[in-house]
């Protein structure tokens, strides 16, 4: 998962003085409270799947060398409802094995299921793969929603879906992204992308019981107006809402707020046709030096705030992926070499978030989930083109993408916050 900023300086708060007042009702950043409602909207319980077999050879492992503690934290850790991955197989496979998942999570709680297949997945990076074509991807999708049946699922439509999008044109851009794939057609590989988003939303649909939600990417990649583009472009008005941070480190507080403000600038490209998301406020500002950087100060934030003040309230929901978020993101040592420093890859030092629950406090934040399973690595990292691929921060080649990883499961549980 690579990160990009996105946007054009806000018009908001030119706007929100101007405006003030025409569009009725303001939004506070202050959370709602609750009730039973959004338990019933979504699911009392989240189910937690079997560990695998790598997390539970390695609690073996860790007992057999006397460390009991250890053991009993990561176990801990394994046996919190997490989400299951599906990346592959044919339409009866993905069909048999999500039916597997709901069959097994009857009366246990609601499972969190994440379809990953889609074609040029990940722009042919750490977690390269999907399916051929779009008539593959959607006789895929047709055996998910057919495994789901009318069991209760939360779906999490295509992770990097939408901040990754073939010979995609961004509103910052003066061209294609940074995505160009030689074997995707450039004419129609966006819209085709876009396309299958939408229809996959739409079968998934069907089943009685599904909430389905879609990438919107995280607090330090796209900016808001530019996530909320891509979002309106793929149906997100036909879905439960859309998710953020997965495989991240973000804290749950700044997600909290860019889904707040995506929510805003919802709300605005819907009311007013003469709205481009594009002059919404975001979480990016200039430095002193008129470089646009990520800020998430209380001075920011109460600006970015202020210029929705006059919009319509924000009514999009979203989820929140907290599985390793509870020491927040990782700060890269201020004499790294030049290049990318991936601060989404297998970082150390970072710790469990909130547990997984539907009861959030919050009428927009559906859930806090484990979308990205703890322990499993991001990939074969290569920060800033280590001589081997040997990952420098951590001194080894790090494992593929979704294998078990140990010596970062220790990191999460021991940095967990809450504490396990």
């Amino acid at each position: 998962m690579r990160r990009f900023l996105g946007g054009r300086r806000s018009l908001g708060a030119v706007m929100g003085a101007l405006l003030a007042g025409c569009a009725g009702q303001g939004n506070a950043p202050e959370a709602a409270a609750l009730d039973q409602q959004q338990a019933d909207r979504v699911g009392p319980e989240l189910y937690a799947p079997p560990p695998s077999l790598g997390g539970k050879q390695f609690v073996a492992k860790l007992g057999a060398d006397g460390k009991a503690a250890d053991a009993a934290l990561v176990n801990a850790m394994l046996n919190t409802p997490h989400a299951v991955w599906f990346t592959d197989g044919s339409p009866a496979d993905v069909q048999h094995n999500v039916q597997l998942v709901v069959s097994r999570a009857q009366n246990q709680g609601t499972p969190v299921l994440v379809a990953y297949n889609v074609p040029f997945r990940d722009c042919a990076q750490y977690s390269a793969g999907g399916v051929a074509s779009a008539a593959d991807y959607a006789a895929w999708i047709d055996g998910f929603a057919n495994g789901i049946g009318s069991s209760p699922a939360i779906v999490i439509l295509e992770p990097d879906s939408l901040g990754v999008i073939p010979w995609f044109t961004s509103y910052w851009a003066s061209g294609p992204d940074w995505c160009q794939i030689p074997t995707a057609d450039p004419a129609t590989a966006a819209s085709d992308r876009l396309a299958m988003i939408r229809a996959a939303v739409a079968r998934l649909n069907q089943q009685p019981n599904v909430k389905v939600y879609l990438d919107g990417t995280g607090p330090s990649w796209l900016g808001v107006g530019e996530i909320t583009h891509r979002l309106l472009l793929a149906g997100v008005d036909q879905a439960a809402g859309f998710f953020l941070n997965v495989s991240n480190y973000e804290p749950t507080s700044n997600a909290t707020h860019f889904g707040r403000w995506i929510g805003s600038c919802i709300a605005l490209t819907q009311t007013y046709a003469w709205w481009d998301p594009s002059w919404c406020a975001s979480q990016y500002a200039p430095d002193e030096n008129g470089v646009y950087v990520q800020n998430y100060s209380d001075q920011h934030v109460a600006d970015v705030y202020a210029s929705y003040s006059w919009a319509p309230p924000p009514a999009t929901r979203f989820v929140i992926d907290t599985s390793r978020n509870g020491q927040g993101a990782w700060t890269p040592p201020a004499d790294h070499p030049a290049g990318d420093p991936q601060t989404w890859c297998n970082v150390p030092g970072r710790g469990l978030g909130l547990r997984p629950t539907t009861r959030t406090g919050d009428a927009l934040v559906d859930a806090y989930l484990w979308v990205k399973i703890p322990g499993e690595s991001d990939g074969e990292c290569s920060r800033w083109s280590p001589v081997g691929g040997v990952d420098p921060v951590r001194g080894i080649m790090d494992p593929p993408a979704g294998a078990w990883f140990g010596d970062m499961a220790l990191e999460l549980v021991h940095g967990a916050s809450p504490a396990l």
